[in-house]
C-alpha cells in the first residue's frame, strides 16, 4: 500500500513544485499542463499552461499536485519535514516561511530541537522538525 498526498493549487503549482525541489532537495517526475489533454475539457483556455497533474519525489515519498481554479489554502492538514539537523530545519523554515504565513516560529521544544509551523505562499501548511527527540 502506498499513501500520497495530492494538493491543488489556485494556479501556482509549476512554481510551488518548483520551489519544493530546489529548497527540499526533491525532483519533479512528472509535469502535465492542461493544455496538453487530447480532449480539452474542465478549464477555460487561460488555464492551458497550468498543471494538470504533477508528481513530486521528495523525503522518501510522492508529493502529487495541480491547478484547480476553485482551489484554497489548506486549513487543517500539515506536511510535515523532519530534518536530522536544526541547520536543514532552518534552511526549510527560512525558505517556506519567506512570504507566508508563520503561525509558530522556529524554537526548541520538548520532542525536538526546532520546530515550526507555517503556511507558506503557495497557501501549503507546514511542520518542521530538526533533530526530533526520540
Amino acid at each position: 500500500m502506498t499513501l500520497t498526498t495530492y494538493i491543488n493549487f489556485k494556479g501556482t503549482c509549476a512554481e510551488a513544485f518548483e520551489f519544493y525541489a530546489r529548497h527540499l532537495g526533491g525532483t519533479v517526475s512528472m509535469m502535465m499542463r492542461h493544455g496538453q489533454v487530447p480532449v480539452p475539457g474542465g478549464v477555460g483556455p487561460d488555464w492551458a499552461d497550468k498543471v494538470l497533474n504533477a508528481s513530486l519525489h521528495i523525503g522518501g515519498t510522492t508529493l502529487m499536485g495541480a491547478d484547480v481554479p476553485t482551489a484554497e489554502p489548506m486549513r487543517s492538514a500539515y506536511l510535515t519535514i523532519t530534518f536530522d539537523t536544526v541547520a536543514e530545519a532552518q534552511t526549510a523554515y527560512d525558505a517556506l516561511s519567506e512570504g507566508g504565513e508563520i503561525f509558530m516560529p522556529l524554537h526548541a521544544e520538548f520532542f525536538a530541537e526546532a520546530f515550526a509551523m507555517l503556511r507558506d505562499r503557495f497557501g501549503v501548511n507546514w511542520m518542521i522538525l530538526g533533530h526530533a527527540r526520540q
